[in-house]
């Protein structure tokens, strides 16, 4: 089985928790072949989409250390055509890269590309919660999605001590922010710092009310096929309120309660119809706070607290996709030759 993972520069992970890295890793033992590029190098030649790519050269004894395995790997460069890939996985960090996903669409009935492009393009920001409907906010907490000052300025007001702002398009817990009722006089140079920009453009931001229990922290829950394999409390640092482990935060061992486990259930039907078949989801206190569908991050953190393997579940998964594919494919084969021998 051939592999492209579509992702950040391999020189910029931290070859001791990317969890990409882990994905790679696995693939690569298994014997599988691998390519690795990034949206900037995929091209079009005689209507053909191509990808200059660098592709991981095989050797007969693979290092279990994935620090070893990053600084070991030695690559080869070759422009290959997509469509000649049996999996794409995509791994690139918001904000989501259209163009990309439009050079994928002319390949995407060729290849399994995880996850589904129209799932991303419907999930790619902080937006994909309102698809699950929950008008008496039993699993989301009241959310605001606007550019409009006076109206987040007013909803502020009239609104709980707490709110939790951010960026619609924001990653790792950049940007989002605690804002107190109290602290009034700040709000107008907070939203003209999120809001606006030098050349006249705006952005959206979100403002959601707080979660109590939000200062002890987070769950982050990866979803495989529309189920949880794994989750960790992510508890913040002294300084900071974010429980993002980019953003300083802590990880702790932390088992599923009846609430998060019935979230998971309402919520993982919808994931699967979407192609959503590898997610994140950030919960806090049995609240589903946002779901990432791009890179979602956290398998090498919960190996580490639970020593177990997250990655070859997800191989297992795009491997059984794979023959899926083929005995569906062989099977219509079959059957169009009856007709055309008919």
């Amino acid at each position: 089985m051939n592999v492209c993972f579509i992702m950040y520069p391999w020189e910029s992970m931290d070859p001791e928790n990317d969890s990409t890295l882990a994905m790679i890793h696995e693939f690569v033992k298994r014997g599988h072949g691998l390519a690795i590029t990034t949206p900037a190098n995929l091209t079009i030649r005689d209507s053909v989409a191509f990808a200059f790519s660098k592709v991981i050269k095989r050797k007969d004894k693979i290092s279990n250390s994935l620090k070893s395995f990053h600084g070991k790997a030695e690559f080869y460069d070759e422009m290959l055509p997509l469509a000649g890939f049996d999996v794409i996985i995509l791994r690139s960090n918001p904000p989501l890269d259209m163009i990309m996903l439009n050079f994928l669409d002319s390949v995407k009935d060729d290849v399994f590309i995880m996850n589904d492009l129209d799932g991303i393009r419907r999930a790619n920001n902080k937006l994909y919660t309102a698809v699950f409907e929950d008008d008496k906010n039993e699993i989301l907490p009241r959310t605001h999605v606007t550019k409009n000052k006076d109206y987040l300025k007013r909803t502020i007001k009239e609104g709980p001590d707490k709110m939790i702002l951010k960026p619609l398009n924001g990653f790792g817990g950049s940007g989002v922010i605690l804002i107190e009722k109290r602290a009034m006089k700040s709000i107008n140079s907070l939203l003209d710092f999120y809001i606006d920009n030098k050349d006249g453009t705006s952005n959206y931001v979100i403002l959601q009310d707080y979660i109590e229990g939000a200062d002890e922290g987070d769950v982050r829950v990866l979803m495989l096929n529309g189920k949880p394999i794994g989750a960790m409390k992510r508890v913040p640092g002294d300084e900071d309120h974010r429980s993002n482990v980019s953003a300083g935060g802590s990880v702790q061992k932390h088992t599923l309660t009846k609430r998060e486990k019935e979230l998971c259930r309402r919520i993982g039907p919808k994931l699967v119809k979407d192609g959503l078949y590898f997610v994140g989801i950030d919960v806090i206190n049995g609240m589903l706070v946002e779901v990432n569908v791009m890179s979602p991050g956290g398998i090498t953190y919960i190996n580490k607290v639970y020593k177990t393997r997250l990655q070859e579940k997800i191989i297992d998964f795009v491997e059984d996709k794979v023959v899926e594919r083929v005995v569906a494919f062989e099977r219509r084969q079959k059957l169009r030759k009856h007709v055309d021998e008919a």
